[in-house]
């Protein structure tokens, strides 16, 4: 089969870290699926392994962790799926189920937990082979590539909105305005959530209120009100002060980031009153398929821009220079 493969992380800039090859093809063991890839969103988290910002586990691999396909067979043991049927491949790939994490239903939390294109080859490729424990089912109403931003941007948005506890109704701050929180401000609106938007273009702050945003403005510029929770999305730990100095008193920051360059100091004061500051790692099983039909219901509508396979650098390199009108989606 034809892959993007990277071999050698490098800057976007200077190089080319992912080159299309041919590879073998993936065959299922017990208890995978072998899917046909219809549809991979390209995702900042695959740029930052590309560049080498997200240290690799392996290498050679294939990036992709939002994949939409079909079923074309089934490794030893699977039931609940059938040839044919549409599956979802995201970023969890593998939990032990037996920690406590596991137990206690935070399985994102779990130690020896194994990740889509970090751990195992993803889908930047014509096949994939997934744990058919963790591949999803992919609502109707949805073709493959508007279903394949919902898989990480829209996942892990929506429990960052969770993890921030706002409640419906609430005052919430979105800072930045990428692929991710143009998802998430879907979900806070149909909660009837007030939402302030805080970005760095003007390009970006006028999308942010043609999608409902009670206010926009600069990351350092404060809303109208003290926010009860806010979300952050750009990789920048400036960004995480300034939405903690936006909160009211008990409200929570939640960062939406695997990789922040660094969070710098601030004033207790910032701090003080029972706010807080929460990471947010990974999702649950139970937190996608819940966003999933969520998304149905909304419903939630993804903006795309389509790339054939082949043209996979040419995405990143736009997602890096941020030029892409919606989510970079990959074609085979």
């Amino acid at each position: 089969m034809r892959a993007l493969v990277l071999e050698h992380p490098a800057p976007m800039a200077a190089a080319d870290p992912v080159r299309l090859r041919d590879v073998p093809d993936p065959a299922p063991g017990p208890g995978d699926l072998l899917l046909r890839v219809g549809a991979c969103a390209v995702c900042r988290t695959d740029l930052q392994l590309a560049e080498g910002d997200l240290p690799a586990r392996r290498l050679p691999t294939i990036p992709g962790h939002q994949v939409v396909g079909r079923v074309e067979s089934l490794g030893e043991g699977v039931t609940g799926w059938s040839v044919g049927e549409r599956a979802a491949v995201g970023w969890l790939a593998a939990t032990c189920g037996t920690c406590r994490a596991c137990r206690n239903g935070r399985e994102n939390l779990c130690a020896s937990a194994r990740f889509t294109a970090w751990d195992r080859d993803g889908g930047f490729a014509e096949r994939i082979v997934v744990g058919a424990d963790v591949a999803l089912p992919v609502p109707n109403g949805f073709d493959d590539p508007a279903a394949a931003p919902l898989l990480c941007g829209g996942v892990i948005g929506y429990r960052s909105l969770l993890i921030s506890g706002i409640q419906p109704g609430g005052r919430l701050g979105l800072y930045g305005f990428g692929a991710s929180a143009r998802l998430a401000i879907q979900v806070a609106r149909y909660w009837g959530c007030e939402v302030h938007v805080a970005a760095r273009s003007a390009a970006e702050r006028e999308r942010a209120l043609a999608a409902g945003a009670a206010s926009v403005g600069g990351y350092d510029d404060p809303p109208p009100a003290p926010l009860d929770a806010a979300v952050t999305f750009a990789p920048a730990g400036a960004v995480v002060v300034a939405a903690l100095r936006a909160l009211d008193r008990g409200g929570t920051v939640a960062i939406n980031a695997i990789h922040l360059d660094g969070i710098p100091a601030f004033d207790y004061g910032s701090l003080w009153w029972e706010r807080g500051l929460r990471s947010v790692a990974n999702y649950t099983r139970d937190d996608a398929r819940a966003f999933l039909d969520l998304a149905a219901t909304i419903p939630v509508r993804t903006e795309t821009e389509l790339f054939p396979l082949e043209d996979g650098v040419v995405a990143l390199r736009r997602l890096a220079a941020g030029t892409l009108d919606g989510t970079a989606v990959l074609v085979p």
